[in-house]
């Protein structure tokens, strides 16, 4: 049996319990070693065999999954986050189904959670917007041109902008032309829950500035919207005059 699973954001405490059940139960581990914190391969039993997917193919990754599933062996394949987001999971799923090898995903902490978390920030703020685009800017991994970062912009949503940390002057400048003001606050986050952590507050048109004075190029997210902002209205949910299926509301 092969599960896919989640590793979190970076803090070892950060992965979810059905996760570390796996990683302790598993007899092969294949881990994405440029992004998964080593630290959670201290779960692990002591006979367990640990392969490093970073300089691996996709091939190789698959060999191994295939070899042990033929030796009735359990696989935790350990992506970073959740993989579900710019995880490459669904290409190895498909070969997997296609070999009649079973499998399942076990969701995990995606990185944007832990950014927010970090900022202690909220995504959805009342009257300030109600949708989260999560994106990435066109690099080497091409993105559809409906989806560039300058339409996405148009709609002043909250957004979070993942593998995008090298091209910070670009972004900055494609958010500004798709409609957000230069003083739209955003923030830089790198590594978010690791221990070296760094957050960095700024605003969009100080954004490349800000990134090159604190050495960030690298395994950042970049978060953009009024949501970092300090205006927003109350919700709903909690005001005394609203009434719903819990409670009844008051005119006062």
């Amino acid at each position: 049996m092969v599960y896919f699973v989640g590793a979190g954001p970076g803090a070892v405490d950060l992965i979810t319990v059905r996760g570390a059940e796996l990683l302790k139960k598993a007899d092969v581990i294949i881990y994405a070693g440029s992004l998964v914190n080593p630290e959670l391969l201290n779960y692990a039993k002591k006979e367990c065999i640990i392969y490093n997917s970073a300089s691996m193919t996709l091939e190789e990754v698959i060999n191994i999954m295939e070899e042990s599933h033929k030796n009735n062996q359990i696989v935790v394949r350990l992506h970073t986050g959740d993989m579900s987001i710019y995880g490459a999971v669904r290409e190895q799923s498909d070969i997997l189904k296609n070999k009649n090898i079973p499998f399942e995903s076990v969701a995990g902490v995606s990185s944007f959670l832990g950014a927010a978390a970090a900022l202690n920030a909220e995504y959805t703020l009342p009257s300030i917007s109600q949708t989260v685009i999560l994106t990435r800017m066109a690099g080497r991994t091409p993105v559809p041109e409906k989806e560039n970062i300058r339409l996405l912009a148009s709609h002043q949503a909250s957004m979070v902008i993942f593998l995008s940390s090298s091209m910070l002057k670009s972004l900055s400048e494609e958010l500004i032309a798709g409609g957000y003001s230069k003083d739209t606050p955003c923030a830089i986050i790198y590594k978010a829950t690791w221990e070296d952590e760094l957050k960095v507050v700024t605003t969009l048109e100080n954004l490349e500035k800000a990134g090159r004075e604190n050495n960030i190029s690298k395994t950042a997210l970049v978060l953009a919207g009024d949501f970092l902002g300090d205006e927003y209205e109350r919700s709903k949910l909690y005001d005394g005059t609203f009434s719903h299926e819990f409670r009844k509301g008051t005119d006062g």
